[in-house]
């Protein structure tokens, strides 16, 4: 088993680094002293509909996996290739610097790197995120590499590139998620300097998935990763578990270096969160600080939001309504979605703008209680919402990102005006 090696590995390693845990195996990036500030780059390498909802117009595709099926291989690729080369450029990397952000979280589906010959996916992502990994050096941005889709679906949600069942693990299926890992880590190995770390998989769905595999699959990838790089940090998602389950497992205690434990917070997943008012929002959010402080390893919100409802066109999948305003199934009406399915932060009403703009200093307040955050995401088409470059020129993100217009909302009661 990979995990027998990854215990030799450590041993050595263990025995030869400072005996300093802020400063072992040499890490470019300090995430004991210094705070993850970061973004994620959705939407680019992995297809979501309400991402770029231009690509899906008038089409039945409801995932990357569909998209690239309808189409066909020699037409994907154009489109494909056509919007690698503009969603993201050097220019975004050079604003995402001056804005204060330290990280780029970058999803990418197995399919990029070790693609099935039974899938209609097409690749050429490598030779752009290589591009993107030299915009971020001389930025002076981190980069945090995200295996974001699974053989299968680790989840059955469209962000793991198949949306519908979940069948990660039967077959080959697992083995082929660690020989993408694999790649990944021997490719950017030689440029740990700004690929600061690798999450080994993005949301693995528990209530669909042996956590016992889930667990393995920690061991097993921290062991891969480490036969290419003892400079690279090892990211594992909380696998929708919370925080607290996962102290005790894979910290230093257990053998295994330099792990960080992925948890994403949204507050638009359901109908009694998305009826909270706004200052509930605020409360829930800032009680996340005490869960994250109380994490025995490196711990970052890899993924949260400005958004209160889920009106966003088809955040909740193609075609499908919001919860919000009653059109998503068994829900029920709460409000109107107007003015926050589609747009610019200019397009959202005064009082949306207020709550958005008090409950992320909210939340900025409560995810830096750890290791820090990285929002989802720097750009959508029409979600403005989830719009980080967008919500930032507007200033309804601070500037620079420690100063505040609403201090210590964590520790006094809520008072936004109405």
């Amino acid at each position: 088993m990979v995990f027998a090696k990854a215990l030799a590995v450590v041993t050595a390693c263990l025995s030869i680094v400072d005996a300093n845990p802020l400063k072992r195996q040499g890490l470019a990036f300090d995430f004991d002293g210094d705070k993850v500030r970061g973004v994620n780059l959705g939407g680019w390498f992995v297809l979501e509909p309400w991402i770029t909802p231009s690509l899906f117009e008038g089409g039945t595709a409801v995932d990357e996996y569909t998209f690239t099926q309808n189409l066909g291989k020699d037409a994907a690729q154009a489109a494909l290739k056509a919007h690698w080369g503009s969603w993201i450029s050097e220019a975004d990397f050079t604003e995402m610097a001056r804005f204060g952000l330290n990280h780029a979280r970058i999803p990418i589906g197995y399919w990029a790197l070790a693609p099935l010959l039974e899938d209609p996916y097409v690749q050429g992502q490598l030779e752009y995120l290589d591009a993107a990994i030299g915009w971020a050096r001389t930025a002076g941005i981190k980069v945090m590499l995200d295996l974001h889709g699974a053989p299968l679906s680790q989840n059955g949600f469209d962000n793991s590139g198949n949306y519908g069942s979940i069948g990660w693990g039967q077959g080959d299926s697992y083995w082929q998620t660690v020989n993408a890992i694999r790649i990944l880590a021997e490719r950017y190995a030689s440029q740990s300097d700004v690929v600061t770390s690798i999450e080994l998989l993005n949301e693995p769905a528990n209530w669909g998935l042996d956590v016992g595999m889930i667990k393995q699959y920690v061991y097993d990838g921290w062991g891969t990763v480490r036969d290419s790089s003892g400079t690279t940090a090892v990211v594992m998602h909380d696998a929708f578990l919370g925080v607290p389950y996962w102290n005790g497992f894979a910290n230093s205690a257990s053998g295994l270096n330099n792990i960080i434990l992925d948890t994403h917070i949204y507050q638009v997943f359901s109908p009694g969160e998305v009826a909270r008012t706004p200052c509930e929002h605020i409360k829930n959010a800032c009680s996340n600080a005490v869960l994250l402080a109380g994490s025995d390893k490196w711990t970052i919100v890899g993924e949260w939001t400005g958004a209160q409802t889920d009106c966003a066109k088809w955040l909740n999948g193609f075609n499908k309504g919001a919860r919000y305003d009653g059109t998503f199934p068994d829900s029920s009406y709460i409000g109107n979605c107007q003015n926050k399915y589609q747009g610019t932060v200019d397009g959202m009403l005064d009082v949306d703008k207020t709550n958005l703009e008090y409950f992320i200093e909210a939340q900025l307040d409560a995810y830096e209680a750890h290791s820090g955050w990285v929002f989802w995401a720097w750009k959508t088409e029409s979600a403005p919402e989830w719009h980080f470059q967008n919500l930032t020129r507007a200033g309804l993100i601070p500037q620079p990102l420690t100063s505040r217009k609403h201090p210590n909302q964590c520790s006094t009661a809520c008072h936004i005006p109405s």
